[in-house]
């Protein structure tokens, strides 16, 4: 066959979790992947010929399905056309933007028609969308399925904006009901709102009395730390297991932190309870021992914790019992982040880390034993399964044409000017060596070009 794009390259990795990195041919016919052969096929030609050498890797094009772009509302924060910038920068060809940080929130159908209208056009990369799920709006899940949201987002303790209200366990067992009849996921930031109350409450009445020692401004990382501690996420999973269990829906735990949580997600699992978990590439690069107090960049939650708790959930990546590894890309402006007084207590929880997911996570991996496949896996086929969108993720006939073309083996210094999202002074990565350097990113078999938003906005079926 005589495709439009044929890429050989003499390594390659095809995203299924399975296959080892091996030589390939790969040709391209109208934005789809056609054929996959041997390196040596003499069947394959192609009117493009897309030759890499050794020192470069043919990979599925990521999917990053934890992202915040903010827009519109307060696009200042991030916009489509910086968001999906930095993200075919970084490697990924598709990402999926979270319902809340933009005004409106999508917790409606008519506000989904919102943020498609106002990203139609900007976009370099596909973009994908989650629905929200708050008190209140349960009438509107069906609608927000029938418009195409890959699934449904919702909190279980305070998610910082007001217009994004946390659910009732109660209420979170309801929207598994209904999203199991979809054919959709529910994704569940996992904290215990209640117990964060009860901690809350009991350090107020320590700071008040001659005994106390927490007050003042909160500087201290490690008193951050304090405030979010594990047992506030291992509660909120154990609920969400439960409540997975008895509707039979699919819940997935986004950005787990806690390592302790990775047992009890592993057994709900082999019970065949409906139960998956992300991890983030900042979870698993930092440690709170590196984190000096007043670096606000470091701020996330739930938080970073210890370099043992890391390691730990490396393991679970390793067990399968985590399957994910996303960016949850959280930007804000530099005086959101308290930069300048420091303040833990006052500094934006988020971390923007779109265009370093690959090379952050690839300079752990690699000094682990891990390779490119297990990458892939995390990086693109994994997060694609999860928002349903089974043209993404690998590299195998029928799928999009969707490539990364990394060097894994050349490293570079993590310049915050070299950043492509909005605000990238405020990263926790400067002056960080990293391997993996992206000389490429293809969707449907084009090179993504920052001059032409070629990005498609995407629709999930749902089972109506």
């Amino acid at each position: 066959m005589t495709a439009d794009l044929l890429i050989r390259a003499a390594r390659a990795v095809t995203g299924d979790g399975l296959a080892a990195e091996r030589p390939l041919a790969v040709a391209v016919t109208h934005g789809r992947i056609a054929a996959v052969e041997p390196l040596d096929a003499t069947t394959l030609t192609g009117r493009d010929v897309l030759d890499l050498d050794a020192s470069a890797v043919l990979m599925p094009g990521l999917v990053d399905s934890h992202v915040h772009v903010c827009e519109p509302g307060n696009s200042e924060w991030e916009g489509f056309a910086t968001a999906t910038r930095a993200a075919a920068a970084g490697g990924i060809t598709t990402l999926v933007d979270m319902p809340l940080d933009s005004v409106p929130t999508t917790v409606s159908a008519d506000a989904l028609a919102v943020k498609r209208r106002v990203a139609a056009g900007q976009c370099l990369v596909d973009v994908a969308f989650w629905g929200g799920v708050i008190p209140g709006n349960a009438g509107a899940l069906e609608p927000m399925a029938r418009a195409g949201v890959a699934g449904f987002k919702c909190f279980l303790a305070d998610s910082g904006s007001p217009d994004f209200p946390p659910v009732t366990v109660r209420e979170l067992t309801s929207a598994l009901e209904t999203a199991a009849g979809l054919g959709l996921p529910v994704l569940v930031h996992a904290e215990s709102a209640e117990a964060a109350t009860a901690l809350s409450a009991a350090t107020a009445l320590s700071a008040a009395t001659p005994a106390g020692n927490v007050s003042g401004p909160g500087r201290s990382y490690a008193q951050f730390l304090a405030m979010h501690p594990r047992g506030l996420e291992n509660l909120a999973v154990a609920q969400v297991i439960e409540a997975a269990r008895v509707t039979g829906g699919h819940a997935h735990i986004v950005h787990l932190s806690s390592s302790d949580a990775i047992a009890m997600i592993a057994s709900a699992q082999g019970e065949g309870v409906r139960i998956t978990a992300e991890t983030c590439p900042h979870y698993l690069t930092l440690a709170a021992e590196e984190i000096r107090d007043n670096d606000t960049a470091a701020k996330c939650c739930p938080p970073v914790r210890e370099g043992t708790n890391r390691e730990l959930l490396w393991a679970g990546l390793r067990a399968g019992a985590l399957s994910l590894v996303v960016s949850d890309h959280s930007p804000c402006t530099a005086e959101m982040k308290a930069v300048e007084t420091g303040d833990f207590d006052a500094a934006w929880g988020g971390i923007s880390s779109l265009q370093l997911g690959l090379p952050l996570v690839w300079t752990q991996a690699r000094g682990r034993g891990f390779g490119l496949t297990d990458v892939a896996a995390w990086m693109a086929a994994g997060p694609a399964r999860l928002a349903g969108l089974t043209g993404k993720g690998r590299i195998a006939p029928g799928f999009d044409a969707d490539f990364c073309v990394l060097a894994p083996d050349e490293s570079f210094v993590v310049e915050p000017g070299q950043l492509q999202h909005r605000h990238p002074a405020t990263t926790p990565y400067a002056d960080r060596e990293l391997f993996g350097v992206v000389r490429a990113t293809i969707v449907r078999g084009v090179p993504v070009d920052p001059l032409r938003p070629a990005g498609r906005l995407l629709a999930r079926a749902s089972d109506l």
